[in-house]
């Protein structure tokens, strides 16, 4: 069961996190379907940070010492150069949305086409192949939290909650559900959140009122961006053993689907992440799923090809959307180019 959490979890935060960057930039007005490319993206920007920091040699001594302390700061510096390019990279589609009022839907396309190329095409300048990884070690041997950094032995238990929350698990996944707290608040019980959501409702009144739509527009997609970017490093540091191929696995997709599912609201949104990453786990997992602790694996020994459990969470996917999509109301004025002069 412990397994199974912690799986869980780390395909759920990316999606939770990610999804919740929908939300910001379709609150605004603004259709994201650029999540994928800012997650393939920040990604790469986040891997490319670990790699160039790792060859200046900063953290080595932090390593050798084994000094878990200094290399999750490392870690949560990584995270934020993923967001800030996650958010510069956004600003394309503020731009052609905003300024050039251009189709929200084709823009976001051409992002989640122009992404993968751009990365593939500086990882093969940069590394001569296609895919990059840390200069050195693995993941799990430099940013994984484990229970001997808080004096444990080997052989030694931390119980239900240490095993599953503290032993083997990433700082970065209790940091995204932070900044997934923080910025739901934001969202919904300040000025700022009540100001933006006016602006993906209807847009026209919130101009009347003094409030500059455009920039909301700006604001809500750039921390959009930052949110993805950030996400896309998330991914690839629990799941791919931080590297960066171009490829995110069709996350930025799946948190759409999240998103609509969760009904563009972030409780919601936390729920659905779960039960998806619960069958991204069981498509990924399913060999090592113990459930009853018993030794038993039920999953592998159930005589069903693996490639359905491949395809479990997007088959789950569509079946979700096609019982929920017609409960679901999206935020009026989203898709529409604001037009100052129109009434």
């Amino acid at each position: 069961m412990t397994f199974l959490i912690q799986q869980t979890l780390l395909y759920a935060i990316p999606l939770m996190i990610v999804a919740l960057a929908g939300v910001f930039a379709e609150r605004s007005g603004i259709i994201n379907l650029a999540l994928e490319g800012i997650m393939i993206f920040g990604a790469f920007i986040g891997v490319l940070f670990v790699n160039l920091v790792q060859q200046a040699g900063v953290f080595d001594a932090a390593k050798e010492a084994n000094n878990w302390v200094a290399l999750q700061g490392f870690e949560l510096m990584a995270m934020v150069a993923a967001a800030i390019m996650g958010a510069v990279f956004s600003l394309l589609l503020s731009f052609a949305s905003v300024n050039l009022k251009a189709d929200q839907t084709i823009g976001g396309t051409a992002l989640n086409l122009l992404a993968p190329a751009l990365v593939l095409f500086f990882i093969r300048i940069i590394a001569n192949q296609n895919t990059l990884q840390m200069a050195s070690g693995d993941a799990a041997s430099w940013f994984m939290i484990k229970k001997s950094f808080f004096g444990y032995g080997r052989n030694d238990e931390m119980g239900f909650f240490g095993s599953t929350f503290i032993d083997k698990t990433y700082i970065a996944t209790y940091i995204c559900i932070l900044v997934f707290v923080i910025l739901s608040i934001l969202l919904y019980k300040t000025r700022f959140g009540l100001r933006l959501r006016s602006c993906g409702e209807n847009p026209q009144a919130a101009d009347s009122l003094g409030i500059n739509v455009y920039k909301m527009r700006y604001a809500g997609t750039t921390i959009s961006g930052a949110l993805a970017g950030m996400g896309g490093f998330v991914y690839a540091l629990t799941t791919a053993n931080c590297a960066s191929t171009g490829d995110v696995a069709g996350f930025g997709f799946l948190a759409l689907a999240v998103m609509i599912f969760g009904n563009w609201k972030p409780l919601n949104i936390a729920g659905a992440a779960l039960l998806f990453g619960l069958f991204k786990c069981v498509a990924a997992s399913y060999s090592s799923i113990d459930i009853n602790g018993d030794g038993i694996f039920l999953l592998a020994e159930a005589g069903i090809s693996p490639h359905f459990y491949r395809m479990l969470p997007y088959l789950i996917t569509l079946v979700v959307l096609a019982f929920t999509s017609k409960k679901s109301r999206a935020p009026k004025a989203e898709g529409i180019p604001y037009d100052k002069g129109r009434r």
